[in-house]
């Protein structure tokens, strides 16, 4: 038989593993127990030098425990069975806290079935830490999936980060260990101490689920304010009540897509930066992009994550804003100010891959728990990242887990997921033999697919949440991205629009001689404009890794390089399709994105980068205002090409209609000579007036055009009765609309 300690009331093989930290089952040995028929307390307190066990009203002292192992387990018997306090000296420092050991499990049996068999709600209501009341003691509960480890302890500020303070209960039927901590509040870091399944004690490893962080090169994990995060006091039920109407594909929508951590303007040389947070932010941001007649704000992922040179695509933390920039009330706050400005906010959402740092979820729990453990199918060889495991349900239910949390806790209207194509395909970016094949033996992942068509159930189709969108950055001609999950599709309500994004910036990026060769760069988005409901993107990507600016990839002199980018944003803005502009496009930014820096704001000083600002703000609001030029983005009633075929002249012009009788006409001229008496078929008769004309002096152009208005003449033209002899301005694109 096993040898007993009599002292302790334990076998010693307990004891050696309780000490050794590895005992499994640490309530087993801890708290308050029945020795021989009578109330007996064991305490495991490395380091402590007495202990006495005190009631819990301080009515009396229970019991003066005895030191019956030199690594620090106190044990003795109750004088009686009664809620306890542990009155602790540290070498003369007093503590008086109850003994976490004597509460009973956490989780009810309900939410563990249920996390178990992949519910996000359960992953919301059971993991992380949560501050909260128990018996009438307030606390912490602290819960974690890791159902391979041999040993979970939580560490943090509360116990010296030591391992040995803190071993939590495993509730097997979801593999997840809980343990309420008494007496820690809000604001306490924390991590979790695990003993891996091979018996290796891993790097302590931040919560996946925590809600707050530090800042990063600092890697904890923060207990946050849950109750303060519940209670917050939301001004935006107006918009909320409104939201779908904002957000359907009937609407104007125009995206001013932000790298927060790198947007505040600097004061001047000789001024403070102000400070990059979520308050100065909301000073600044919000009043210039409403200003500016955006519609929405994209943040580029906000989810903390460890390398600020990924710009937030590499998250760890799917559940906590980034520390750097403040609070998670802080940002609540943000969002509220935004929709208070009616504006929208879009968060860049990762559900596709995960970062290797230690600290997070790679061999969690000395397994392959969250990625994949074949690296055919768990490593990215593109961005040396880890794949999630979405086949696996509690991973999946994590994931849809964050995506709710951000739209429910911090009312954000919308998720834009990104690298949707390296999910769909199996093979994306690996060569032959360097992938595994579906269950058929094709390329398509089929569980990434299953969890898209939830995700976007679950976030889209409940009417708890009317009006978020989801949009997918989707690189293929996957079909179906946009249309709903029971007519077979993915569910997402828009996708970015890349191929016209790369035709469109590959056309304008050739010298005008050449253009007419590339003519239909500039027309093939219509062929497959209504297969999907589009966002046509001018975001990041396109501004970094030696891309150059929008600015810098256009042709030519100073001068035409403005036109051009003028020309073109006119036509971005008359075309079908929703707008993305990345930070500092609106004014003509002449270096690319560097997320250590800011936007060159004093560019603002010339006048032809204010002219460009100009224009972008002089087109959203035109775009808001005139219906035809956003209602029937999705619905090829609302388009009609006029001329598309002049590629001699590199001339585009077409019509856009509302549906209800109000009409625009939009011409563009893509090259820098000017045309005087360019005749295109007119819809209807009339006097045309020109609503903008990005050639106008105010933009920074030569100021040609048709003296504001164009009046149709009896003259057959492109298969229109009627029509009107233009000047086209040099390298400028005109829309005008039907005086009534």
């Amino acid at each position: 038989m096993a040898e007993r300690n009599p002292d302790a009331g334990l076998h010693q093989h307990d004891i050696d593993a309780l000490i050794e930290g590895r005992h499994a089952d640490p309530f087993a040995l801890l708290g308050l127990h029945w020795v021989d028929g009578a109330p007996y307390v064991r305490a495991w307190l490395p380091n402590a030098a007495q202990v006495r066990v005190l009631a819990r009203d301080r009515a009396q002292t229970l019991a003066e425990l005895a030191l019956v192992h030199p690594a620090g387990l106190f044990a003795g018997p109750l004088a009686q069975a009664v809620p306890y306090r542990l009155e602790v000296d540290w070498h003369g420092v007093t503590q008086e806290t109850e003994d976490p050991y004597s509460f009973g499990p956490q989780l009810a049996p309900d939410a563990l079935h249920r996390l178990a068999d992949g519910d996000p709600y359960a992953v919301l209501e059971c993991l992380g830490a949560r501050p909260l009341v128990c018996e009438g003691v307030p606390g912490v509960r602290f819960a974690v999936w890791a159902p391979n480890a041999q040993r979970v302890s939580v560490v943090g500020d509360f116990d010296a980060w030591d391992g040995r303070r803190h071993p939590m209960r495993l509730r097997h039927e979801a593999g997840v260990w809980e343990l309420f901590v008494p007496r820690v509040a809000a604001g306490a870091r924390y991590k979790y101490e695990i003993l891996g399944a091979r018996g290796e004690v891993l790097p302590l490893k931040a919560d996946p689920c925590a809600f707050q962080t530090e800042a990063p090169p600092a890697t904890a994990s923060v207990v946050a304010p849950v109750e303060a995060l519940d209670d917050f006091a939301w001004s935006d039920g107006e918009w909320l009540q409104t939201r779908a109407q904002k957000q359907s594909e009937r609407a104007a929508m125009s995206i001013y897509e932000v790298h927060a951590s790198s947007w505040l303007p600097t004061h001047g040389p000789d001024a403070p930066t102000p400070s990059p947070d979520w308050q100065a932010l909301a000073e600044r941001l919000i009043p210039y992009a409403q200003g500016m007649g955006f519609t929405h704000l994209e943040l580029l992922p906000i989810a903390e994550h460890p390398f600020g040179g990924s710009w937030g695509y590499q998250p760890l933390s799917q559940f906590a804003p980034t520390a750097r920039l403040g609070s998670p009330l802080d940002f609540a706050a943000f969002v509220d100010r935004a929709h208070e400005a009616g504006l929208g906010v879009i968060l860049d959402w990762v559900p596709a891959h995960f970062p290797n740092d230690a600290h997070g979820l790679i061999d969690f729990d000395g397994t392959a728990l969250y990625e994949h453990t074949d690296p055919r199918e768990g490593y990215h060889p593109d961005w040396n990242t880890m794949i999630y495991n979405l086949g696996r349900r509690e991973v999946s239910a994590f994931l849809i887990a964050s995506g709710l949390a951000w739209l429910m806790r911090y009312h954000v209207d919308g998720l834009r997921v990104d690298a949707v194509a390296s999910m769909l395909y199996r093979d994306y970016s690996r060569a032959p033999g360097e992938w595994v094949p579906n269950i058929h033996g094709g390329r398509e992942n089929l569980e990434s697919i299953a969890f898209l068509k939830r995700l976007n159930h679950e976030t889209q189709y409940v009417p708890q949440r009317p009006g978020v969108i989801t949009i997918a950055e989707e690189s293929t001609a996957w079909p179906g991205v946009t249309a709903r999950p029971e007519d077979g599709g993915l569910g997402f309500q828009f996708k970015w629009n890349m191929g016209w994004m790369h035709d469109t910036l590959h056309y304008m990026h050739e010298d005008p001689v050449y253009r007419r060769y590339r003519h239909h760069e500039m027309t093939f988005a219509m062929v497959y404009a209504w297969s999907e409901r589009f966002v046509l993107p001018l975001s990041h990507d396109e501004v970094v890794h030696g891309k150059g600016s929008l600015l810098g990839k256009m042709p030519g002199d100073r001068w035409q390089r403005f036109a051009n980018l003028r020309a073109y944003f006119g036509f971005m803005w008359a075309h079908p399709g929703k707008k993305l502009l990345f930070m500092g496009g609106e004014f003509g930014q002449m270096a690319e994105f560097d997320h250590d820096g800011t936007p060159h704001w004093d560019l603002l000083d010339d006048p032809l980068h204010r002219g460009v600002q100009t224009l972008v703000r002089d087109l959203n609001r035109l775009y808001a205002d005139e219906p035809a030029l956003h209602m029937l983005d999705a619905e090829p009633g609302g388009f009609e090409w006029l001329v598309s075929d002049d590629s001699e002249n590199s001339v585009l012009a077409w019509r856009r209609v509302d549906g209800s009788g109000r009409e625009i006409v939009v011409v563009c001229n893509f090259t820098p000579i000017p045309r005087h008496g360019y005749r295109i078929g007119m819809p209807q008769p009339g006097e045309w007036e020109e609503a903008l004309n990005t050639d106008a002096d105010v933009y920074g152009g030569s100021n040609m055009g048709n003296g504001g208005l164009v009046c149709t003449e009896p003259v057959q033209s492109h298969g229109k009765p009627q029509s009107a002899a233009f000047v086209l301005p040099p390298l400028g694109t005109l829309i005008l609309r039907l005086r009534r």
